[in-house]
């Protein structure tokens, strides 16, 4: 949370207005790219947030990582993650979140597919306690604003095949419903219902990716719909994913020794590891070569 420090100046309008400049000049310096070391003199040394009783508050490292997201700062955003990774990664300040119980910093880097960035907080996510770990990781988003969805849902919405992965592989709760019951799964099947169908390939290397991490049992709101419409399914997904995805059939050879593969590299080393694995490159997942 951001913290506060005493008005140095006047009160009334007129420092109100400074706030409101210098918080302006702010964001324009993030979305310029200017230097980590600049952002930094201006996000410690500026007030941007006007308070109640004459108070001033500087942006925290949370905010300022919000700013870096949008923009794809990602020296600012290493920066903020390698210093201060737990201030980075807090709950902001309610004129930058509507819901005041997580962080929404996952769900706005798939928001925007800043996948360098998203990995970059995964890695700083698994230095926490397993209990924080997994609040970051399957953070359901405000129910009125973001319909309960967690950062994989929103992969899922928003067909990030790379995002979707990297929450995956970093250990992302495929099975966890939205405020309406939805599966990330779910979200998925909706997606690729949509007509005319648009970027079915995208759609499919998803799926390919859920196939890898959900169990074999996994209940999903969809499977009476691909029940009723056989056919239509068949056509859109293929037969072998179809059943499979149905328990009508058990996943191929070649899905079942990836699932072995891919659930055998722990979170700290993934995705590099797959790098390593003794599969000729284009049966890979997908190309994920991020920055340590």
């Amino acid at each position: 949370m951001p913290w506060s420090v005493r008005w140095v100046g006047g009160r009334g309008a007129q420092s109100q207005k400074q706030c409101k400049k210098s918080s302006f000049a702010f964001y324009q310096a993030v979305r310029d790219l200017l230097p980590v070391w600049f952002l930094e003199d201006m996000r410690t040394m500026e007030a941007f947030h006007w308070e109640d009783g004459g108070k001033v508050s500087v942006y925290s490292p949370s905010e300022a990582l919000l700013y870096a997201l949008v923009h794809d700062h990602q020296p600012y955003a290493r920066h903020l993650l390698t210093k201060f990774p737990q201030s980075a990664l807090a709950v902001p300040s309610q004129s930058f979140s509507c819901c005041q119980s997580s962080a929404p910093h996952l769900a706005m880097a798939v928001r925007y597919n800043r996948a360098r960035i998203l990995f970059r907080i995964l890695k700083a996510i698994q230095a926490f306690p397993p209990s924080e770990r997994a609040g970051h990781l399957d953070r359901r988003g405000c129910s009125r604003v973001e319909g309960g969805k967690t950062a994989l849902h929103v992969a899922c919405e928003l067909v990030r095949p790379e995002c979707l992965l990297l929450l995956l592989g970093h250990g992302a709760s495929p099975c966890l419903p939205d405020s309406a019951g939805n599966t990330p799964l779910d979200t998925l099947l909706q997606q690729i219902s949509h007509l005319p169908a648009a970027n079915m390939r995208a759609k499919l290397l998803c799926l390919d990716c859920l196939f890898f991490f959900v169990p074999r049992d996994l209940q999903f709101a969809m499977k009476q719909q691909l029940l009723d419409n056989r056919q239509r399914w068949q056509d859109l997904l293929g037969e072998n994913r179809f059943r499979c995805l149905l328990g009508l059939a058990p996943p191929s050879l070649f899905v079942g020794a990836m699932r072995v593969l891919i659930r055998n590299i722990s979170p700290e080393h993934f995705p590099e590891a797959l790098d390593a694995l003794p599969l000729p490159h284009f049966l890979k997942p997908l190309d994920l070569k991020l920055e340590s």
